[in-house]
């Protein structure tokens, strides 16, 4: 499964962006966002700080990159040690998207089902 900071470092490229340029855009200090691109540090928490995120990436709300940038910033704040497996991790979205009131396709939802059911 793909992190946050691999997630963002890969969009920012594809948009174009140095990591000090993008910095320069969201405020952030280059040398912090550096660690969290390489997930040495955990992603923003603030649903605004994610918000600017999306805007300099040129994100819309209704892209699936949107969401997964949401995904992953929520599934980088769970301690490692109370997930417990790869395939949970992998579920998590599904899970994280259901909760903000989108519904999950009948498959993905009995997919999480069953992957919970056997942890």
């Amino acid at each position: 499964m793909i992190i946050f900071g691999e997630f963002i470092r890969e969009l920012r490229l594809k948009a174009g962006l140095t990591l000090r340029h993008f910095c320069q855009l969201t405020g952030f200090d280059p040398s912090n966002w550096s660690k969290i691109e390489r997930g040495l540090l955990s992603p923003p928490k603030s649903k605004t700080v994610l918000i600017e995120i999306a805007r300099v990436l040129a994100l819309t709300e209704e892209s699936e990159d949107y969401k997964t940038l949401f995904d992953l910033a929520a599934i980088g704040q769970i301690p490692a040690d109370l997930v417990s497996s790869p395939r949970v991790m992998e579920e998590l979205p599904v899970f994280f998207r259901t909760i903000r009131g989108e519904k999950p396709t009948r498959e993905e939802l009995e997919d999480l089902i069953k992957i919970l059911g056997e942890e």
